[in-house]
């Protein structure tokens, strides 16, 4: 088979579905989470659920898992509701979609599942009315909420649900998935490949899959250039080369890096942002360099969140870090 055809038949099916852990003991990276969960299917007394914490960390998965746990694989889906909140967020969908499902009858099982997905996306009127539904329907209904930030649901809300805090990936986590879907694949992967997959995924799975197939379809063997080029992922080598080079008081060359990245990488601000962020405490800077860094780091997220121009916070980053060293 050529090289086109791999590549299009490793494209007819996405792999963060096709290697979806089925139970929760396939969950990695979150064993203690999956136990308390398990204890609950063990008893048959789950409680609403609510899952924070961010992307690609598998908090879908594990709402997926126990549904297939509970039911089995055959009866699972016609058990288990599953909604995008940041698609369908206002209170219509609580009070229509949500309701008729759990008024539906069933049978063979004490309560049916509705899983909202990004349920912090929810209106406060949504939220509200949810509340009143949790109540009404407790008997024969449980809810699982997941969302990137609690704080964002109401407290009636929280304090009806068992919290389960869900931190990034480790490392060991995503280079041992991204292992096993190349061996399962059948694709040839570098070392530094696996090591760049992990670095640009920063813990979200999601992200490892889809840089490792995207990077698969390129060529014969995933290597570190072809996974920085796909995931437009900076080099950790060349955010230190720019810094050091701000710090050492040359602008001028820390701006042509960084047009560099913006323009020909085609890397967006927020995600230098990001790379910074996590790199700090690896550049060699003293503890006071290190401070000022980070926050000038912070007053760039800030003003770039807020709708800022992103070149010209980064631009201007990299300028107070060259003017304090003068």
């Amino acid at each position: 088979m050529s090289e086109a055809a791999e590549g299009t038949e490793r494209g007819r099916e996405v792999w963060i579905e096709k290697y979806r852990p089925q139970t929760l003991d396939e969950v990695a990276g979150h064993e203690n989470i999956t136990s308390r969960l398990k204890s609950y299917i063990d008893r048959d007394d789950l409680p609403h659920l609510l899952f924070a914490g961010p992307a690609g960390v598998g908090k879908t998965t594990s709402a997926v898992a126990i549904a297939k746990e509970l039911y089995g694989e055959d009866d699972w889906r016609e058990n288990f509701l599953e909604l995008n909140a940041s698609d369908q967020r206002g209170i219509d969908v609580v009070r229509d979609r949500i309701k008729n499902f759990a008024r539906s009858s069933f049978g063979g099982h004490n309560y049916r599942i509705i899983f909202l997905d990004e349920a912090d996306a929810l209106t406060s009127d949504a939220q509200s009315a949810l509340r009143r539904t949790m109540e009404q329907f407790s008997n024969n209904t449980r809810f699982i909420l997941s969302c990137n930030y609690s704080s964002q649901i109401i407290d009636p809300i929280q304090s009806r649900c068992a919290v389960f805090r869900f931190s990034p990936l480790s490392d060991e986590a995503v280079e041992s998935q991204v292992r096993k879907i190349a061996e399962a694949e059948g694709i040839e992967v570098t070392d530094d490949g696996v090591d760049a997959l992990v670095y640009a995924a920063d813990g979200d799975m999601r992200k490892a899959i889809n840089g490792l197939q995207a990077a698969a379809v390129m060529g014969e063997t995933v290597d570190e250039e072809g996974v920085y080029a796909i995931t437009s992922t900076a080099r950790p080598e060349e955010i230190k080369a720019m810094v050091d080079l701000a710090l050492d008081g040359d602008f001028t060359q820390a701006r042509s890096t960084l047009d560099e990245l913006l323009t020909e990488v085609g890397i967006a601000g927020g995600d230098i942002i990001d790379q910074l962020h996590r790199s700090v405490w690896e550049f060699d800077l003293s503890d006071r360099e290190a401070v000022r860094l980070m926050d000038r780091i912070g007053e760039a997220d800030y003003r770039i969140t807020s709708g800022a121009n992103e070149q010209v916070q980064l631009e201007a980053l990299l300028a107070s870090l060259a003017l304090e060293n003068e």
